[in-house]
């Protein structure tokens, strides 16, 4: 009897990605041949040079934009079709100055048409669970950028997402709000359970936040090494300054500077 295949939550397929490839002479690809799976459950971080493509991986998963070549799979179907349970996370908070804290992570219930009364509950829910609950009447100008990005996610996990695609969320931040934030959503992540393809320029990040880390080539990006990250979970504080943490850190460090020979 064959063993059932757990149906990746995503998947991509020898995908290229051609920006302007209908007009007569079209760009170079941006993307060529990547192959990339994400297992239900799994942190995955995509690191590489400027311009090989990591946020163009990540737009091509939300449905954003379409593939020029290759197949994206959500959940086994179409990004489009998997829209309801992907959520994107931005390197800016991309937060409305008009609205208060509350009425910002409101935003996506309003969208869905929520109850009033549903709506207050989740609110007040989101918020506490990232540790806004006394900034819910603040606008976005009074908050640090920390704060603001706490907002971001809040809004973002509004939808109960069962994927979240976050692109350099934390690349504005002071090194110790960003090393903040990374312990919040590994914390988040074990309460949520959510799959999580993550870009960054940070491989101290990639190590502390990954259970896999994809090193992309440039001109065109590809895919030149994969790297498990064989650190328990939970990680904490201490783990940072750990000669374990200085080892993975050191080994794809030196990945990187090999895709960027290629």
């Amino acid at each position: 009897m064959s063993e059932t295949r757990e149906v990746p939550h995503i998947e991509l397929r020898g995908v290229g990605k051609r920006f302007g490839a209908a007009s007569p002479v079209p760009s170079s690809p941006v993307l060529e041949g990547i192959d990339l799976t994400v297992r239900k459950g799994e942190f995955v971080s995509i690191i590489g040079p400027s311009g090989c493509g990591k946020s163009t991986i990540l737009k091509l998963v939300a449905g954003l934009i379409p593939v020029t070549s290759g197949t994206v799979l959500v959940d086994g179907i179409s990004p489009v079709n998997a829209r309801e349970i992907v959520s994107f996370i931005f390197q800016d908070a991309t937060l409305l100055p008009w609205r208060t804290v509350a009425e910002n992570v409101s935003l996506a219930l309003e969208l869905d048409h929520s109850p009033r009364d549903t709506r207050q509950e989740k609110i007040a829910s989101l918020l506490e669970l990232v540790g806004l609950t006394h900034v819910a009447k603040s606008y976005p100008r009074q908050l640090s950028g920390g704060m603001k990005m706490r907002v971001s996610i809040a809004r973002a996990l509004a939808s109960k997402p069962r994927i979240l695609l976050m692109d350099e969320p934390f690349a504005a931040l002071d090194e110790m709000s960003r090393d903040r934030l990374n312990e919040e959503l590994l914390r988040l992540r074990d309460e949520q359970k959510w799959t999580v393809l993550f870009v960054t320029h940070s491989v101290a990040e990639a190590v502390y936040l990954s259970d896999r880390i994809v090193v992309l080539a440039p001109f065109p990006g590809r895919v030149a090494q994969e790297i498990e990250v064989d650190l328990p979970f939970p990680r904490d504080a201490d783990l940072r300054s750990s000669p374990a943490m200085d080892d993975r850190v050191a080994i794809v460090s030196k990945a990187l500077r090999g895709a960027r020979a290629l």
